[in-house]
């Protein structure tokens, strides 16, 4: 029996379905709703962990919550600038994006469902924005945006060409070498002045023992099936300015991914619900989730949201 099979029969469907505006009355549908999450065709065992969390219904899988990706982007100028993200996921930051008004959208993923989930928002968007001629009523005016198929360590897109690059809850699941690429491809497509937005995982405090942040990198690496190597806010401004950037901004936010007080404030009740029933339906996905959760437990005074907003030297 097929992993969608299985699903269908618990009434769980691994697409991307509606999404609840946290905090408002409203809801908005997704206009992915038919479109297939990545690693659909696994069972819940072998799923890694962000994905997991998407078959459920959770739609904020950042490590600081929506609260500390708002915050990132007060700090990132967006209006009328030529923008990049880099493995956009479901593109809840994505609309975050488009609602600021860029000149320009440029998603980059590696994962084919990915780029068709962007794709098909992106596409959304400009089918409902009114044309106008008039240069100073911009509101309304479609946004160029598109998503395309590359690693984000090697985008395919001309150096010095965006304004702005964000990335969020990517580089952790890098090695060190891994980083470095991505982080130095962001400073090449950025022109002079231009700011690298980063939302991330992070180890506190700057002195944790090396062997505490190994036993941390295992016990994420067998509960989420990521090697997450996440750093300490030390280490992840020394990388970033090792590639030449300059830090404007960071800021720290708990990592209370499962913690039911930070899922009210990022998916609202109905989102609560919605993952609540899904999980209690599932006894595999079930145990996936609560040794998860029991891991970020244990963890919770090592482990943070972090986020960065660093710039490309003008001289």
């Amino acid at each position: 029996m097929t992993d969608n099979s299985i699903n269908s029969r618990n009434g769980l469907k691994p697409n991307a379905n509606t999404d609840s505006n946290a905090g408002t009355n409203t809801a908005t549908t997704n206009p992915n709703a038919t479109l297939p999450l990545p690693q659909s065709d696994r069972d819940p065992a072998h799923l890694q962990g962000h994905w997991l969390l998407a078959r459920i219904g959770k739609r904020v899988l950042r490590p600081g919550g929506r609260k500390l990706t708002e915050r990132m982007l007060a700090h990132t100028d967006l209006a009328d600038r030529d923008v990049v993200e880099f493995a956009p996921g479901l593109g809840l930051t994505t609309r975050a994006i488009l609602d600021r008004r860029p000149k320009s959208y440029r998603g980059v993923d590696r994962d084919p469902q990915v780029v068709d989930i962007i794709t098909k928002l992106t596409e959304s968007q400009t089918a409902t924005a009114q044309p106008t001629t008039d240069r100073t009523t911009t509101d309304h005016a479609a946004i160029p945006a598109s998503c395309v198929l590359r690693d984000a360590a090697d985008t395919g897109l001309e150096s010095n060409s965006a304004d702005a690059v964000i990335g969020e809850a990517m580089l952790t699941m890098q090695s060190d070498r891994g980083k470095r690429a991505i982080i130095g491809e962001a400073f090449r497509l950025l022109r002079a002045g231009g700011t690298y937005s980063i939302h991330e995982l992070g180890l506190k405090p700057d002195d944790l023992d090396e062997s505490v942040k190994d036993e941390i990198r295992k016990a994420l690496a067998r509960s989420i099936k990521v090697n997450a190597r996440p750093l300490t806010e030390a280490e992840w401004r020394e990388l970033l300015e090792s590639q030449g950037f300059e830090v404007l901004w960071s800021g720290q936010e708990p990592m209370a991914l499962l913690d039911m007080r930070r899922n009210l404030a990022d998916e609202g009740p109905a989102g609560v619900l919605r993952i609540l029933r899904n999980v209690l339906r599932n006894k595999d996905i079930r145990a996936r989730v609560l040794g998860m959760k029991s891991t970020f437990n244990r963890y919770r005074d090592e482990l943070t949201g972090i986020a960065f907003v660093v710039r490309k030297p003008t001289a």
